[in-house]
């Protein structure tokens, strides 16, 4: 969906990507938030699979996707106060902070999360789901979901939706 003034309502960063399924779902989910979505490689998998395709189905093609080399380009390229390290190494809640329009969320891949260095030099910007102990981590698209549709709901579903 284009809007009038061509702004996007949030940035989602996947961190070494690993089940496409996952990604394809995470670009259909950034498709119905007018979000962009952010690769950073290695991905573990083609943008040809079918998996992921099967996951985004023909909105593939609508998606505002970027992708960059590493995370140190990817680093650069935004200021890291608009970036929220999305972990389950946090005790920040997610709900608690007031996102605004263009903030990033960056995920880490699904076996291993992001790099603890990186989330210790940034403590007051990384996030959390709450979840039971029951389970170490819900799934990569699912957060994505919660994340991208709080932030979203913060700004009344302004730039589109179709409540």
């Amino acid at each position: 969906m284009d809007f009038p003034d061509g702004k996007i309502n949030f940035r989602i960063a996947l961190h070494e990507p690993e089940i496409p399924a996952n990604t394809g779902n995470i670009g259909r989910l950034c498709v119905g938030a007018n979000s962009e979505l952010h690769i950073i490689k290695p991905m573990r998998f083609f943008l040809t699979d079918k998996y992921l395709k099967r996951a985004g189905l023909d909105y593939w093609k609508k998606l505002k996707l970027h992708f960059h080399e590493n995370l140190a380009e990817f680093l650069q390229a935004f200021p890291a106060n608009s970036i929220y390290f999305c972990t389950t190494k946090s005790k920040n809640v997610y709900s608690d902070f007031q996102f605004k329009k263009g903030d990033i969320f960056l995920f880490g891949a699904e076996s291993k999360g992001l790099p603890e260095t990186l989330l210790n030099k940034f403590p007051e910007k990384t996030i959390t789901i709450p979840m039971t102990k029951d389970i170490r981590s819900i799934n990569l698209s699912n957060c994505v979901a919660i994340m991208l549709y709080e932030a979203w709901r913060q700004h009344n579903w302004s730039e589109g939706g179709n409540i």
